[in-house]
C-alpha cells in the first residue's frame, strides 16, 4: 500500500483536485492512502480562506482523502519555500510517505527536480543577491539567477512544485516528487468545466454556479457552512493595524528593509485596506508580500516566529479506513499530532494558533464573532 502527500489549502475543493485524487489512486492503486497538509483559516497569499479549516477538511476526506493534517499557520504565511519546506517537513517527520504530489503548470516531474537542483547550487545565492542589489524584485531575480530561458518559475504552481522539490533535496528525504500537468490558469476568472481554478469557483460563489465546478459531496459541506471574507473583517483589521506602535510595526513579520515602516504609514493615512495595499507595494514588494505583513500585523506574528521550528501539527478529518496509520503516525511520528481541542505542550505556538483562530471569526459574513473555537473543537468521527 502507498501513501501519498499532498500540500494544499482546498479553498475550496474543486474539480481540479478530484482529477488528482483520481490519478493517484490509477497511479498507485485504489488501497494508496492520500495524505493532506492543509493551510487552516488562512491562505499563503495572505487573507483569510473562505471557509473554517474543519469545514474545508472534512470536504477534503468527503471526496477522497484520507488523513488532513494543518499546516501550522507560521509557514502558511510564510514565502513560498517556507509553505512549501514545512509541508514537506511534516510529511518527513510522519515518516510513512511515499510519494509527493503536486499540481503544476509543467507537467515534466523531471524539469522540476532539475529547476530545483539549481536553485540548491552554491553559486545561485550570490547571484541572486547581485540581482536583488539591482532593484529587481525577489521573483525576477530569483529567476534571473538561473540564466534559463527555459525556467519554470513564471507561474505559481510550478514555483511551489519547485520549492517542494527543494526542500525534498535539502532535507535529504526519501519522498518522490509527482508532478500532475495541471490545465488552466492559477488565476483565471472563468471556470473551466474539470479543471477550475480556486480563484474562478470563489468568485461565483454564493450564486450557485460554482456548485457544477466542485463535486458533490464537497458542495453539499461548504453550501451549508458559513462562509468567510476579508471585506466581512476590513474594520477590525484597520483597528488593529492603527492601534500598533512603531515597535511593534517592526518586528512584524516581511517587514523587512523599512517595508513596516511604509505599510505603518499608509495603515495611519488611508482609508481601507486596499488603499493600504496600493500604498506600499511595489514592483520590488508585490500585492502578495504586502497582504502576508498586514495578516501578520493582524495576528501578532512576528518575523522570528517564521522561523521557529514546527513543534506540532493538528489533526483536522480523517477517513474511517485510515484509523490504523493515524494510529502509527501518532505513535512513532518525530512531531507530536494534536487532536481538535487538545491543548498542545507548545504553549507559545498555541498562544498564537488560538488568537489567530479566534481573530478569524470577525471575517464571517453573517456577522457572527465566535470566540474559543480552536478550544471547543471537537474530533468528528466518521461513520464505518
Amino acid at each position: 500500500m502507498k501513501t501519498v502527500g499532498i500540500i494544499c489549502e482546498y479553498n475550496p475543493f474543486h474539480l481540479g483536485h478530484q482529477r488528482q485524487f483520481d490519478l493517484i489512486r490509477k497511479e498507485f492503486g485504489e488501497d494508496t492512502m492520500i495524505i493532506c497538509i492543509m493551510s487552516g483559516n488562512y491562505v499563503q497569499r495572505g487573507v483569510p480562506a473562505m471557509w473554517d479549516k474543519y469545514t474545508r477538511a472534512n470536504a477534503a476526506v468527503a471526496c477522497g482523502a484520507d488523513l488532513v493534517f494543518e499546516l501550522p499557520i507560521t509557514k502558511v504565511l510564510s514565502s513560498a519555500e517556507g509553505f512549501a519546506r514545512g509541508g514537506v517537513e511534516i510529511l518527513v517527520k510522519f515518516g510513512c510517505t511515499d510519494i509527493l504530489c503536486f499540481g503544476a503548470e509543467c507537467g515534466d516531474t523531471e524539469q522540476i527536480m532539475n529547476t530545483a537542483r539549481k536553485l540548491n547550487d552554491p553559486t545561485y545565492k550570490d547571484r541572486l543577491q547581485n540581482f536583488l542589489s539591482q532593484g529587481m524584485s525577489y521573483a525576477a531575480a530569483k529567476q534571473a539567477s538561473l540564466d534559463d530561458s527555459t525556467s519554470l518559475l513564471s507561474d505559481p504552481n510550478n514555483i511551489l512544485g519547485v520549492e517542494y522539490c527543494r526542500a525534498i533535496l535539502e532535507i535529504n528525504s526519501t519522498l518522490t516528487p509527482f508532478a500532475i500537468k495541471r490545465n488552466g490558469g492559477y488565476h483565471d476568472t472563468a471556470a473551466d468545466a474539470s479543471e477550475p481554478s480556486a480563484t474562478a469557483v470563489r468568485a461565483l460563489y454564493p450564486n450557485d454556479n460554482w456548485k457544477q465546478f466542485v463535486p458533490e459531496a464537497s458542495a453539499s459541506l461548504l453550501s451549508s457552512a458559513r462562509y468567510y471574507a476579508l471585506s466581512a473583517g476590513e474594520r477590525a483589521v484597520l483597528a488593529r493595524l492603527r492601534a500598533l506602535n512603531e515597535d511593534e510595526w517592526e518586528q512584524c513579520a516581511h517587514g523587512s528593509e523599512g517595508l513596516w515602516s511604509k505599510a505603518m504609514k499608509a495603515s495611519r493615512t488611508q482609508g481601507s485596506y486596499e488603499a493600504i495595499v496600493d500604498a506600499v507595494k511595489s514592483k520590488r514588494y508585490p500585492r502578495t508580500r504586502i497582504q502576508r505583513l498586514l495578516l501578520c500585523a493582524y495576528l501578532g506574528i512576528r518575523q522570528h516566529h517564521l522561523q521557529q521550528a514546527i513543534s506540532y501539527t493538528r489533526l483536522l478529518a480523517f477517513s474511517p479506513r485510515s484509523r490504523s496509520l493515524l494510529r502509527k503516525i501518532k505513535d512513532t511520528a518525530e512531531i507530536s499530532v494534536v487532536n481538535p481541542g487538545e491543548i498542545p505542550n507548545d504553549k507559545d505556538f498555541y498562544a498564537i494558533e488560538t488568537r489567530a483562530a479566534d481573530l478569524f471569526t470577525l471575517f464571517c459574513t453573517d456577522n457572527i464573532c465566535l470566540c474559543r473555537t480552536e478550544q471547543d473543537a471537537r474530533v468528528f468521527i466518521p461513520h464505518n
